[in-house]
């Protein structure tokens, strides 16, 4: 017999409404080993993430790994906390709020708007049952990862699907798999990058640095190498850019495995020393400002170009909570949100129509 988790109570005529999730990959909950322990634990645990044997990379990950690495990453994490925390958590929970201002400008009907981490905290299943609880009968989830990967985007959908399998009375669901070539998103890049051009000059070159994922899973059809590389190209389209004048790499790389390339840190070290002094990063694929952005990007590549000879360096920050990009973010929601949302809703029309369904339910023996 199947063991539900308890449904939230429910009342006949209570107002249903439409939840927005946006999830983000995560953060520890503070910038020492212990945390990271248990952040890297989570994520290094996920299977669409390694895929490697499980037998052999459990004694890779708790043999070796867990007992070496949460030192030095709570280095780098504690280079760029805040008194707010985590940067992609305060970053995330930004856009959060901006969103849920911007769609209840966009539409009467009754939204909640929360947000989650794939590993860590606010987690997506307390996520969904605080959604339920506030009686959500729908839910979009929004993943901050503009290009699918199977390793962010595929693993936030096994997770909602993971807690709704849980659950007797299951919401109704829509995911927003990509929105990497959306004109929306390609403008709110552009629009970043223009500005922090027209305070720090035009470089030599654009570099747009992704995340990194291995090389087989191109090779097995992920189709995220792609994505990227159209995202890249819309931006530099956008931005009038020539092909000589823009380059597309790869960062965060983890592993002994070949990782799709070019390679970032690599990649700007020969620019440097080909006679390339100035150079403007950008990260299309990060929405928030995180570490592989705050201090990859911003410190350690940085100090390779300069070391290799480079003279002008700058990481243009992320879209965060820029208002251009909130507007693209709620353009994004709200066409995935069509048929949920009432064209017209008032609180009085949904009062006395919930009178009348508890008044009928009463009527056919339903409690009080």
């Amino acid at each position: 017999m199947a063991n539900y988790l308890p449904e939230p109570e429910f009342r006949h005529g209570s107002t249903l409404k439409t939840g927005v999730l946006l999830v983000n990959l995560g953060t520890p909950d503070a910038p020492d080993a212990p945390s990271l322990k248990r952040y890297l634990k989570q994520f290094l645990s996920d299977h669409r993430v390694v895929e490697i044997p499980r037998p052999i990379w459990w004694l890779i990950l708790n043999g070796i790994i867990l007992n070496i690495r949460p030192k030095k990453s709570a280095k780098k994490y504690a280079s760029i906390w805040t008194a707010e925390g985590s940067p992609l958590k305060t970053n995330t929970e930004k856009q959060c709020r901006a969103l849920e201002r911007e769609l209840s400008n966009s539409t009467s009907s009754p939204l909640v708007v929360k947000y989650a981490m794939r590993y860590g905290n606010p987690s997506i299943p307390s996520q969904i049952m605080e959604l339920k609880e506030q009686g959500c009968e729908n839910i979009l989830l929004v993943p901050l990862y503009p290009q699918y990967a199977a390793s962010t985007t595929g693993s936030s959908m096994d997770a909602l699907f993971d807690i709704l399998k849980r659950y007797r009375n299951t919401p109704g669901v829509r995911v927003i798999r990509q929105y990497h070539d959306h004109p929306a998103y390609i403008n709110a890049l552009a629009s970043r990058v223009e500005a922090f051009w027209q305070e720090h000059g035009r470089p030599e070159k654009l570099i747009m640095s992704f995340h990194g994922v291995p090389r087989y899973t191109l090779d097995k059809g992920d189709p995220y190498h792609c994505q990227c590389h159209k995202t890249g190209r819309l931006l530099a389209e956008r931005l009038g850019l020539q092909p000589t004048q823009y380059m597309v790499t790869f960062q965060s790389l983890f592993g002994r495995a070949e990782w799709i390339k070019p390679y970032t840190e690599p990649s700007v070290v020969a620019l440097a020393k080909e006679g390339i002094n100035s150079i403007h990063v950008v990260c299309p694929g990060f929405p928030a400002d995180c570490l592989e952005t705050i201090e990859e990007i911003g410190m350690e590549v940085k100090a390779a170009f300069m070391e290799a000879g480079g003279r002008d360096y700058h990481y243009i920050p992320a879209l965060n909570d820029d208002p251009v990009w909130i507007n693209a973010l709620t353009e994004i929601t709200l066409s995935h949100l069509q048929g949920w949302l009432k064209t017209q809703w008032n609180q009085e029309d949904n009062q006395r129509e919930g009178d009348l369904s508890q008044q009928r339910a009463l009527a056919l023996g339903a409690p009080r």
